[in-house]
């Protein structure tokens, strides 16, 4: 009910009956344009009417005045104490509000994430600066949602896990070629720690080639103190390899020759546990390389033919560049028709393996020089009695390789012919590493011609002494 009602109305008559101050006084009261809900004391004023008045005068007395101020004031103070009531939630609906603010709050912290504020970003560096971090993990925060970012960084991890697997299959060799080296290496060689070195180099050779190893030691092979020094201050092993005649338990004759020959310059491997013979090559190819690794602990073990001239300076600054890379496979890669037809050279008897009749073998270095890191020379070791052998030696190798992970390295200059094509290079300023003839899968007549090549060709006795191998 409004005061200005028939409350006021009844106000207004008693003012009339009690005189004209009452009615001055009374006929101006409002509260506030509210009702009289929750208002007793004006809803008792009502009911008495005017009555009210006439029997209690007094009462008009604190409303006017001064003393009113406070009771007008009080109604609407009251009003806001009191809030209106609110029909309760159902359960449903608790339900529902509690699984939209969970989702609202999920996408309030994701856009927290996206988009960092300033402020964020500042308390960030803040952070950072007082906790050592650097600054790239407040970009990487910023771009963490970024595709290329986000591809990046998938990048980067597979990178990081590859080299670890590297890592992880280099230790594993290594503790493989220790167990083998502990156990035995099968190729006749006696468990002692082996030397460090740069590079292994071995010469294969045959007791019918002393005048092949004559002319190499008159040209690129160095021989007693120079042979010496060259392994202890650059780490460049270099050493003819043979096996055994096979004849008799003491040896024969050409056993005794090259024992001759090995008090006199020291410069041979001995493989004990092989029997010398032209189409036994890939067999000496792998217990060369057990030989090796048992022998010397070297970056790099090379192979190469003893009708092959060979400029050490150049080829060890060569390896040198592949020395931090793991299973490194250097040489002149080519790929030769499988021969079917029996009795030519080159003949493979497996050639079904290869596929159709005129099919090429896969890619692989030429025999006559190639070089691989110490982690596939290990693998070789380790695994040599169950390394299958072709016909070829380079073919075998090739094949040992093939399925690794290996890192195939073209090198032309470990393939240069032999003059005037090495020695226009040489002018050039491109030595040659190596050099034979195409035709004779080595120098031609190479007793005849070693001294007038490396003359030719050769890079000179200082080079190897500059190069950058150790």
């Amino acid at each position: 009910m409004a005061w200005g009602g028939p409350c006021r109305r009844r106000c207004s008559s008693v003012g009339d009956g009690s005189g004209g101050g009452a009615r001055s006084r009374t006929a101006g009261l409002r509260v506030g344009g509210g009702d009289d809900v929750g208002q007793p004391w004006l809803r008792g004023g009502a009911a008495g009417g005017g009555a009210l008045h006439a029997r209690d005068p007094g009462l008009l007395g604190p409303i006017s005045g001064r003393a009113g101020l406070p009771m007008r004031a009080q109604p609407q103070l009251e009003k806001k104490l009191l809030p209106r009531g609110r029909a309760p939630l159902t359960g449903k609906a608790v339900a529902a509000l509690c699984v939209a603010s969970f989702v609202v709050g999920l996408l309030l912290s994701g856009r927290v994430s996206l988009l960092p504020s300033a402020s964020a970003s500042s308390k960030v560096k803040a952070t950072s600066d007082g906790s050592g971090c650097d600054d790239n993990s407040v970009s990487k925060l910023g771009q963490s949602h970024d595709p290329k970012g986000i591809m990046n960084e998938v990048s980067r991890t597979h990178h990081a896990i590859r080299s670890l697997d590297k890592a992880v299959s280099s230790l594993e060799m290594e503790l493989a070629v220790e167990r083998a080296r502990s156990g035995g290496t099968g190729a006749g060689v006696s468990s002692r720690v082996p030397q460090k070195a740069f590079v292994v180099i071995g010469i294969n050779t045959a007791f019918s080639s002393k005048k092949r190893r004559d002319s190499l030691r008159e040209t690129w092979v160095p021989t007693g103190e120079k042979l010496r020094r060259l392994e202890k201050e650059k780490g460049i092993v270099i050493r003819f390899v043979i096996g055994r005649s096979g004849t008799a338990a003491g040896g024969g004759p050409a056993d005794r020759a090259i024992d001759a020959e090995e008090a006199e310059y020291k410069d041979f491997m001995r493989l004990e546990n092989h029997v010398e013979g032209y189409h036994e090559l890939s067999s000496k190819t792998r217990i060369y390389f057990a030989t090796a690794v048992a022998t010397w602990d070297a970056d790099f073990y090379v192979k190469v033919d003893d009708d092959v001239h060979v400029n050490l300076g150049m080829l060890t600054s060569r390896l040198a560049k592949y020395r931090a890379r793991p299973r490194v496979y250097v040489g002149c890669m080519k790929s030769g028709p499988v021969l079917s037809q029996r009795g030519v050279k080159y003949h493979e008897p497996e050639y079904w393996k290869f596929g159709d009749v005129g099919n090429k073998y896969f890619r692989h270095a030429t025999g006559q020089i190639y070089a691989v890191s110490k982690d596939l020379a290990a693998y070789i070791s380790v695994n040599q009695p169950i390394l299958h052998r072709y016909a070829n030696e380079d073919v075998s190798l090739g094949a040992w390789l093939i399925g690794l992970e290996v890192e195939h390295v073209d090198d032309r200059s470990m393939c240069c012919a032999t003059p005037p094509d090495c020695e226009w290079k040489k002018r050039a300023g491109n030595v040659c590493a190596a050099s034979f003839d195409w035709s004779c899968s080595g120098v031609c007549r190479s007793v005849d011609r070693m001294k007038l090549i490396h003359n030719a060709c050769g890079e000179g006795q200082d080079a190897v002494w500059s190069a950058g191998a150790t």
